[in-house]
């Protein structure tokens, strides 16, 4: 269901490995990845821009909603 569907997409996903440590944060809640890191990151890799530029907004929004969750119940205790 949420493979990627293309090479340029295996690309970008496998990139957001790359990008656990380069995180935009506000206290207690996590916003984004840095986007500089990652254009930067996928040009040493040879990942097509367009592609990052597409695709990686996508993954973002489900990353943000699924680790700020993950804080948020971890400071509830549950």
């Amino acid at each position: 269901m949420n493979a990627p569907r293309s090479l340029e997409g295996e690309a970008v996903w496998r990139l957001t490995s790359l990008l656990e440590g380069q995180l935009r944060v506000v206290p207690g809640a996590v916003v984004g990845f840095d986007m500089a890191a990652a254009l930067a990151a996928a040009d040493a890799l040879g990942i097509d821009r367009v592609a990052v530029v597409e695709l990686l907004p996508v993954i973002e929004a489900q990353m943000v909603t699924a680790v700020n969750k993950q804080m948020q119940s971890g400071r509830n205790g549950q």
